[in-house]
């Protein structure tokens, strides 16, 4: 990756407490996951235009494989530097010359192998033929895509006349959009960018990803040559630090831009057709907005769904245990009755919160 995950020990010890506590990773899931339900709008659905929090079917789902994915990358490359480094140490090991006099006389005897190669090639092969190198491949070969590659004039056509309401029930195009060779999406901090590859594209090594603050470059290996899928300058600004890219093998290398500013994006690249933003869902996640909205969200909330069920809202509760604790008071003309909150007309305005 040419950008790494930005891994932090800040919260491993309340981690590990919870890990601890709860004795296995099941449960320590179980309670990450018991915790975005209850306090975050992870699980909620947006079901209408007018639904201010939440996420399209697919979306949450979505970012749950994209972090899995993300550190399984990343969990595999560190096996595949582990063994690289193995084999090395064990090849240096089988090279190393056990004594001076033997390395002189396997030198010897591997410059006579050498000449008599070297003779007999001489003698069988005619200088009036010769094959050409294994590097030279036609010219501009690394610009012509396999059959397989192109996508046919029908499909680019459907995917240019998609609407944002279409793009809108993609997850992959959730607040972006579909284009000829990537889809695009983003949510308040980050834009993930996924960008398609050949079937044959399985490996890593395959893949030539530069990302730099205020431009991108995707491209696959084909021997000695690359094949630029996707290049230019970037809309807006990223953070590189916490941008990374992984490969899904076959489909698409997904490229995940941390946004260095709070903004919509209209496009990814300068010069590409542009989204209307106030087309797509600008409502902040509850994962973003901190404990004092977070009160104030819940007590929307809760005032709703009281309101619904033609029960007391917040602002009247509060009101209500104030007014019980002078209902039965010495003097009170309501003392030895049952507290009856009817008679009270309370506007939300009279309660400071």
């Amino acid at each position: 990756m040419s950008s790494s995950v930005q891994m932090t020990e800040l919260y491993d010890n309340a981690l590990l407490g919870i890990l601890q506590h709860v004795g296995n990773i099941q449960n320590f899931l179980q309670v990450y996951f018991g915790f975005l339900y209850r306090k975050t709008d992870f699980y909620r659905l947006l079901s209408s235009p007018n639904d201010r929090m939440g996420f399209p079917p697919g979306v949450a789902e979505k970012m749950v494989l994209k972090t899995f994915k993300l550190f399984e990358q990343i969990a595999a490359q560190d096996r595949e530097r582990t063994a690289r480094e193995a084999e090395m140490r064990e090849r240096e090991a089988r090279m190393a010359p056990p004594a001076v006099q033997e390395v002189e006389v396997e030198s010897r005897q591997e410059e006579e192998t050498m000449e008599q190669k070297e003779e007999s090639a001489g003698a069988t092969s005619s200088p009036a033929v010769q094959s050409p190198p294994p590097s030279a491949e036609p010219v501009g070969s690394d610009t012509v895509p396999s059959p397989e590659d192109q996508a046919t004039p029908s499909s680019q056509t459907a995917a240019t006349e998609l609407g944002q309401a279409q793009f809108q029930e993609n997850p992959d195009s959730y607040n972006g959009a579909v284009r000829e060779n990537y889809s695009w999406s983003q949510d308040y901090t980050d834009v993930e960018v996924r960008v398609h590859v050949p079937a044959d594209v399985v490996k890593g090594k395959q893949v030539s990803v530069s990302l730099q603050s205020g431009s991108m470059r995707v491209a696959v290996r084909e021997g000695a040559t690359e094949r630029v899928l996707m290049e230019g300058e970037l809309c807006h600004k990223i953070n590189t630090e916490n941008s990374l890219w992984s490969l899904e093998p076959g489909k698409c290398v997904v490229l995940s831009l941390n946004k260095t500013g709070e903004v919509w994006w209209n496009a990814v690249l300068k010069g590409e057709k542009e989204i209307d933003v106030n087309q797509i869902n600008r409502e902040r996640s509850m994962a973003s907005v901190d404990e004092e909205e977070h009160a104030v969200l819940d007590r929307l909330t809760f005032d709703y769904r009281q309101k619904l069920q033609g029960r007391p809202q917040s602002h009247e509760l509060k009101v209500h245990e104030m007014l019980k604790k002078g209902w039965d008071a010495e003097g009170s003309p309501f003392k030895g009755q049952k507290f009856d909150p009817a008679m009270f007309d309370i506007p939300a305005s009279a309660v400071q919160f």
